[in-house]
């Protein structure tokens, strides 16, 4: 009876972790987060190869279909980082997983979502509060709260510019733009939809260099952490490169695997702790959080990661034509 008890208890705990804390991701992410190995990503006979060895057609034949609807695609890569006992072991029984989102601007709207005055809020009320398909953490945030970077929304500018930003989420002309904002002066047209940032990570299908290069104050593209990278195709179509459960990487790595999805422009959105998304699918709505969004809690690995902006996808309104009589 006091096993039967134990076990219950361990249970229940796990499942409070998993629930509140993403326990099982995260202890992935903790067992392999000082591997010096590349990642590697599982194909569709069941090879395991490093991401940087794949060709893109194998890249296309390894990801698998979640959900797929008119102008949205959301496939999942299985992943895994070689690493020393008990990561190996780890890994194989939680699995680890990095997901790709393609969406077509043709059939879905970008924008700018927050509440009145940066108010720090969740993927998932926004994907409730404002009807939208796919929402994702966009600008990185002080440690007040406050939006780093210019946010724009609905023609108006409603937050400063953060200088040492160097990429860009922008609607121009109703159509959305990722990468590095020198983008900004090569399209025309007034700034309706807009936030920074950081860092650019890809422009014409070249990664620059400064993603390997040695960490400063901001930015340390080779720790392994939970990534969020979102590009663009030359036919327009936007591209998200996404951590999910376990499946942690380093800047290169989230960038080869875009660069072989065709992505010709990218920048990083906000990781880390900090990385949530949400999705509508035909079983309702997914959400993934790297960790804790409801416990108000004042330890710091553990504290709420709430955010004050995010980036919203709602379908498209159809198109009435009036015909003359």
């Amino acid at each position: 009876m006091i096993l039967l008890l134990m076990v219950a208890a361990v249970l229940a705990g796990w499942i409070y972790g998993e629930v509140f804390f993403n326990l099982g991701s995260n202890t992935v992410a903790l067992v392999v987060k000082d591997s010096p190995e590349a990642l590697q990503v599982r194909g569709r006979k069941g090879d395991w190869r490093r991401a940087s060895s794949l060709t893109p057609g194998d890249l296309a034949s390894a990801m698998l279909t979640r959900h797929a609807e008119e102008g949205l695609r959301w496939s999942t890569l299985k992943v895994r980082r070689p690493a020393r006992f008990p990561g190996n072991q780890v890994q194989a029984l939680l699995g680890a997983e990095v997901h790709v989102v393609v969406i077509e601007p043709e059939k879905f709207e970008f924008m700018t979502s927050f509440l009145p005055r940066f108010e720090l809020t969740t993927a998932h009320e926004r994907l409730k509060s404002e009807r939208l398909n796919f929402v994702i953490t966009a600008n990185f945030r002080d440690p007040k709260g406050r939006p780093l970077g210019y946010v724009y929304h609905e023609g108006r500018q409603v937050n400063a510019a953060f200088k040492e930003w160097s990429g860009t989420f922008f609607v121009k002309g109703g159509r959305p733009y990722f990468g590095p904002k020198s983008l900004l002066d090569e399209v025309p047209g007034p700034m309706e939809e807009a936030t920074q940032g950081y860092p650019a990570v890809m422009k014409n299908h070249t990664v620059f260099s400064y993603v390997d290069q040695k960490p400063d104050a901001f930015f340390d593209g080779s720790k392994i952490t939970y990534r969020s990278l979102a590009g663009m195709r030359r036919d327009g179509a936007i591209v998200f490169v996404l951590s999910g459960d376990g499946g942690v990487m380093n800047v290169s790595e989230a960038a080869e695997l875009a660069r072989k999805l065709d992505v010709q422009h990218a920048t990083l959105l906000d990781g880390g702790r900090a990385l949530q998304y949400s999705l509508s699918t035909d079983d309702g709505p997914w959400h993934f959080a790297a960790t804790n969004t409801e416990k108000d809690l004042s330890w710091h690995p553990l504290e709420r990661q709430r955010s004050p902006v995010f980036i919203g996808v709602r379908k498209r309104a159809p198109q009435i034509i009036s015909v003359g009589r």
